[in-house]
């Protein structure tokens, strides 16, 4: 997977900058020359290109002024924050730390697929046969440090407070046996025990709807935050052949959303798919 985005905490401090700069009627000229930088730093910091220090969000802070005590040392502790390690750290030679942050942190996370299982969903053998047919010239110790990452992402889905997980699956993913009958079968056990929890909703498009919207575009993760948050840090990213891609533009976003939503209206209810897949279960 690869790494283009920047991370959660990163891009709330950068809209959070920017969002003070506004506020102030300063435009980035101005801003920057009053802070004595270039424009250039001062729009990779306000973009989430570069990762500011304390040093320069304590300046912002100064130049600026009239900002409320509180929001100082909130701004302060996101600076620090920008730079802490996950559990995904020591998995970065296998694992896109903006992905792997923004699963983490989001309130609610939707998907879309039309190919296979999504990761936070898989059986282990059922990661462990894609894996090793999309990197087949690895070793073994590689393969299972890549399955090791995806059960360690499974288990936010039991945590204290888990995100709310609502995926659609396109029928052709519970029928594609993937590593064989008896593991899809397996698999697919896994999803009916993964639908019974309270935050995860599972849900097939079937091939009997016909054609859909969005038809052959692929599929989407939508990684979405409650509405308390000081900014929309809403993010969809979708992949494909030539790489990964996060779109972070606000009515890009809200565009996939609502695509989702419409995807959503062809989907079987989650009773009627559990059914379904059962029934393929019994196929299989």
């Amino acid at each position: 997977m690869t790494e283009h985005g920047p991370t959660t905490r990163q891009r709330r401090l950068a809209a959070e900058l920017r969002k003070l700069r506004e506020a102030n009627g300063l435009t980035m000229d101005r801003a920057a020359t009053a802070l004595g930088w270039p424009q250039s730093k001062l729009s990779e910091l306000e973009t989430a290109r570069q990762i500011p220090k304390t040093g320069d969000v304590e300046a912002i802070l100064a130049t600026y002024g009239g900002v409320d005590q509180a929001v100082k040392l909130a701004l302060l502790q996101l600076v620090r924050d920008v730079r802490q390690r996950g559990w995904w750290a020591s998995f970065g030679d296998v694992l896109s730390g903006s992905y792997a942050e923004l699963e983490y942190a989001a309130d609610r996370i939707r998907i879309w697929q039309v190919q296979l299982v999504p990761g936070l969903l898989q059986t282990e053998d059922y990661a462990r046969t894609l894996i090793r047919r999309h990197f087949p010239d690895e070793s073994d110790a590689e393969i299972d440090r890549r399955v090791q990452v995806r059960v360690t992402r499974r288990a936010m889905l039991t945590r204290q407070k888990p995100p709310r997980l609502e995926v659609l699956l396109a029928e052709e993913v519970i029928r594609r046996p993937v590593g064989g009958r008896e593991i899809m079968r397996g698999q697919l056990g896994a999803l009916l025990h993964a639908g019974q929890r309270p935050n995860v909703s599972i849900r097939v498009v079937p091939i009997s709807a016909g054609d859909y919207p969005s038809m052959g575009t692929g599929g989407v993760v939508l990684f979405e935050f409650d509405e308390s948050s000081v900014v929309d840090l809403s993010v969809a990213y979708l992949e494909t052949m030539a790489g990964s891609r996060y779109e972070e533009d606000i009515s890009q976003v809200r565009a996939c959303s609502l695509m989702y939503d419409r995807i959503a209206e062809f989907a079987l209810t989650e009773s009627d798919s559990a059914d379904l897949i059962r029934t393929t279960m019994k196929e299989m």
